[in-house]
């Protein structure tokens, strides 16, 4: 008896804080993962995403175009039905192997680049937003400058209604009649939208997918950052995603235009000056077509990027799973 009383005190709990979750404080794992895992779990993030969400794109790029006729202002359901009436169901996937020919590449290095400017800005901070915010303009330069040419392709097919044979018809008819320039009109557009949509996407998605660990540990798995459920993913890149998409509509309404300039009625700019095209489009359709896509826009990035992310972090899951495996 006098053992147990003496032993007694050493088994008891010890109380910690009502907010204290051991589980948030664990660091990242990414060090266990070598530069081609990030670039294989992004390149199949990117394409999962853009396939998945493609007629929501061509809904938008139809929105956005300025054809030679009046413009009037045209919604998500009158933009489909159109298509549809016109163009018949399969007009809402044109341009698709574009897309898969660039979205797979272009994540590749828009992840790892992501990650590992990540690792080596943040000082080994995983709150550190800035860090994040910057990682994520780093990996949009590099990625946009893979991504471009097949991104023009793509809304060309969209909106030219059987004017290309499909992806390398439209690549060799642009090369001979506008050159090589024209497959980068829109390159510095590009880049202007994306640096402020990727700062504001990378910033949110780890801001929230923190807080989701800090206000709802049950989220996270016992193994920590490794086994985050999709919820998690989910919600955090829908967020980020979602609100990315919105602050940049006009930077991606001029974008469509640069790229989709000539085609099948839409206008043709005298330079790629990006004032000049704002100017255009206020002054043809106000600043109200500054803002044309810009529901179809949210609507396709929130789920887009919760697609992307989860897919993203399961991929570098399983990475984790076999190098542990083979350890």
């Amino acid at each position: 008896m006098a053992t147990e009383a003496a032993t007694t005190p050493d088994l008891r709990p010890i109380p910690q804080p009502p907010d204290f979750h051991p589980t948030v404080l664990i660091p990242s794992q990414n060090d266990k993962l070598r530069f081609w895992h990030l670039m294989v779990a992004g390149s199949i993030a990117g394409s999962v995403e853009h396939m998945a969400m493609f007629p929501v794109d061509t809904i938008k790029t139809h929105m956005q175009t300025i054809r030679s006729c009046p413009i009037k202002p045209v919604g998500i359901t009158q933009a489909f039905r159109s298509i549809i009436k016109t163009e018949g169901p399969s007009a809402l996937y044109r341009g698709i192997w574009a897309m898969g020919l660039g979205a797979g590449p272009a994540h590749a290095v828009y992840f790892s680049f992501y990650e590992v400017s990540k690792k080596y800005l943040s000082g080994g901070n995983p709150n550190n937003s800035l860090a994040h915010a910057v990682s994520g303009v780093f990996a949009t330069v590099a990625s946009d400058a893979v991504f471009t040419p097949m991104d023009m392709v793509k809304q060309r097919l969209q909106i030219g209604n059987g004017m290309y044979g499909g992806v390398w018809d439209c690549v060799k008819r642009v090369m001979r009649e506008e050159g090589f320039g024209a497959f980068y009109a829109s390159y510095r557009t590009t880049v202007l939208m994306n640096a402020p949509f990727t700062a504001v996407h990378f910033a949110t998605y780890e801001a929230v997918k923190r807080g989701l660990r800090e206000i709802s540990p049950e989220y996270v798995g016992g193994g920590g950052e490794e086994e985050e459920g999709l919820l998690v993913y989910a919600t955090a890149g829908a967020a980020g995603g979602g609100l990315a998409a919105v602050l940049t509509t006009p930077l991606d309404v001029v974008k469509t235009q640069l790229q989709c300039q000539g085609v099948c009625g839409c206008y043709r700019f005298k330079s790629s000056s990006i004032g000049e095209v704002f100017r255009t489009i206020i002054k043809k359709d106000g600043y109200r077509g500054l803002a044309r896509g810009w529901l179809p826009r949210m609507l396709f990035h929130a789920p887009a990027a919760a697609i992307c992310w989860s897919t993203y972090e399961t991929v570098k899951s399983f990475f984790h799973d076999v190098n542990g495996a083979a350890a």
